[in-house]
């Protein structure tokens, strides 16, 4: 059975984020609230729990793991920022987008696809997950959550309230982050970054301040 801990929203309490990060560092799996959807989240160091995520997710190894960065500045000890990616993504974070970039070594061979190199890095705009973030010292691994049997209809039928999440996880999970409040149920804008110009992949919360950049639109 999951532990349930309260942090509030704005100011999270300092002692309850030492509790949750020092059971992150041993290897713990927490369900926690974003700017965008309760996630399902880890230590971006501890490889036992990345493997936990990736079957709890059904996640096949080829498909790589999105993890949350602290700041821009951050992403770059992660990820090759290009100059034209640098300008546009320092309009948009902290915020709603998932960057599709090519990792550096530091980056796990179980989060990034293994053969593009590529791996989904965010800067949220959330005081609980900077909070974690910071005292961590490392990026959070975050996977959108959803009641397992939900899974295939992805965020066509979402949860109806937290408490129905919290019900259908906190068996899978050790940790239980309650911000008090009910998440958006729209994921993020997702804008991939590696080729010559950014492409929107998949638009979501703040899709229409991604558009003021007028960047290329994928057809999928």
């Amino acid at each position: 059975m999951a532990i349930t801990y309260e942090l509030h929203p704005q100011n999270p309490q300092k002692r309850t984020v030492e509790k949750i990060v020092q059971q992150l560092r041993r290897g713990a799996l927490m369900l926690y609230p974003t700017d965008t959807v309760y996630a399902i989240g880890c230590d971006l160091e501890a490889k036992t729990a990345i493997k936990r995520v990736r079957e709890l997710k059904q996640m096949s190894n080829d498909k790589p793991l999105t993890f949350l960065c602290s700041s821009l500045s951050n992403i770059a000890d992660y990820a090759i920022v290009q100059d034209f990616a640098y300008r546009q993504m320092k309009h948009l974070v902290p915020g709603p987008y998932t960057f599709i970039l090519r990792a550096t070594k530091q980056v796990p061979k179980l989060v990034m696809n293994p053969k593009r190199k590529t791996t989904g890095i965010r800067v949220p705009d959330q005081a609980i997950c900077q909070a974690l973030l910071a005292e961590l010292g490392n990026p959070i691994i975050s996977t959108s959550a959803h009641p397992m049997e939900r899974e295939s209809a992805d965020l066509d039928q979402p949860y109806s309230s937290r408490y129905e999440l919290f019900d259908a996880l906190e068996g899978v999970v050790d940790l239980i982050v309650d911000s008090g409040e009910e998440p958006s149920n729209e994921a993020s804008t997702i804008v991939e970054m590696t080729g010559d110009e950014p492409l929107i992949l998949r638009r979501g919360l703040g899709a229409e301040a991604v558009s003021e950049f007028e960047l290329a639109e994928s057809s999928f």
